[in-house]
């Protein structure tokens, strides 16, 4: 791992540490990114690091807990396994207070989903696909995705809209 990649991951666990204490205890805000933003998140959130958003690179993102799992899906022919944190983890690590999330993606695609879509179903912020990177090209650089085959009620016009692939935003509503 070079000095930099080392640098940034340390940076990551010091933020992810930070938010495992209480809110009040810790510092106000996250720790910034020290890579490119993969991910912006503001509205009712507790902890910020670029104003009253968060700002988070994929360091930050590989720092929390991955999740992966295989799933097909309508948009690829094959059942392809997706990994990432939980979304419901990175919106702990922000302190999200709401009831509503208004998704973005880089093609300015918008849908509100429900928080309680986290706490129910195991929706991931994928970074890789098939155990590699997801380039903007291939959907990427995350992918909000639910898993379709671990649920029969998800496989639906619904859920699959609530699928945000080239996420860019997240407004806590």
């Amino acid at each position: 791992m070079s000095a930099a990649a080392s640098q940034a991951r340390r940076r990551a666990l010091v933020c992810l540490v930070g938010a495992a204490l209480p809110w009040r205890a810790r510092a106000q805000a996250l720790q910034a990114p020290a890579g490119t933003v993969v991910l912006s998140i503001g509205g009712r959130i507790q902890r910020a690091n670029q104003g009253e958003r968060a700002a988070l690179d994929m360091p930050m993102l590989e720092a929390l807990a991955q999740r992966s799992f295989t799933t097909k899906t309508p948009w690829f022919k094959e059942p392809r396994k997706f990994t990432g944190p939980l979304l419901r983890d990175v919106l702990n690590l922000v302190g999200a207070q709401g009831a509503m999330l208004r998704i973005a993606a880089l093609n300015d695609y918008r849908i509100d989903v429900p928080v309680d879509d986290t706490r129910r179903f195991d929706v991931v912020l994928a970074r890789m696909i098939d155990d590699k990177a997801i380039t903007v090209r291939e959907k990427g650089p995350l992918f909000m995705i639910y898993p379709f085959d671990s649920d029969a009620t998800l496989r639906n016009p619904l859920y699959y809209s609530r699928s945000v692939w080239q996420l860019k935003s997240i407004d806590v509503l």
